[in-house]
This record gives structure tokens, C-alpha cells and sequence, in this order.
């Protein structure tokens, strides 16, 4: 079995021991598992092809997606034009 495969089911297994945790290690894990995740996403397109590479993306945003989702909320709250700089239209 290729060592990307390998590690990237070990990645899978940790963030589920994460989710695990108690509430108050899961942002800090999010963070880890963000900064260890691209990389290996990386190494496993790289050593798969990119085929692997959008399943793996997929398997960790679906894992991650709180994240994703909080980090969309903020790209879309400084898109939005602020409704307090004209109130009443």
C-alpha cells in the first residue's frame, strides 16, 4: 500500500480521536490537523494523482468542516457591505 494512503488514514484516525476530545481540544486539534492536512494533501496528489488528491479533499473538508464553515461565515461577513453605514434603505 503507498505511504501516502498510509499516512493519510492515519491523519483520518486522528482527527477522529480528536473529535473525541473534549470540547475545549477541538479548535487547537483543528488548527494541527489544518497544518499537518495540506501538506499530506499535497504529498497524496502527488504520489496518487489528483483523482486521490479530490477524494482526500473531500475526506478532510467533510472531517474539518466546522472550520470551513466558520472561515466562510468571516469571507462572507467582509464581502457584505455593513448595513450600520446606512441604516434605513
Amino acid at each position: 500500500m503507498p505511504t501516502a494512503i498510509v499516512l493519510f488514514c492515519l491523519w483520518i484516525i486522528a482527527a477522529c480521536l480528536a473529535g473525541m476530545a473534549p470540547q475545549r481540544y477541538h479548535w487547537p486539534s483543528a488548527w494541527v490537523l489544518i497544518g499537518t492536512g495540506i501538506p499530506l494533501l499535497g504529498f497524496l496528489t502527488l504520489s496518487m494523482g489528483p483523482v486521490w488528491g479530490l477524494i482526500g479533499m473531500a475526506a478532510g473538508a467533510s472531517i474539518l468542516r466546522w472550520p470551513i464553515l466558520r472561515a466562510g461565515q468571516r469571507l462572507a461577513g467582509l464581502l457584505a457591505p455593513d448595513e450600520r453605514e446606512h441604516p434605513g434603505e
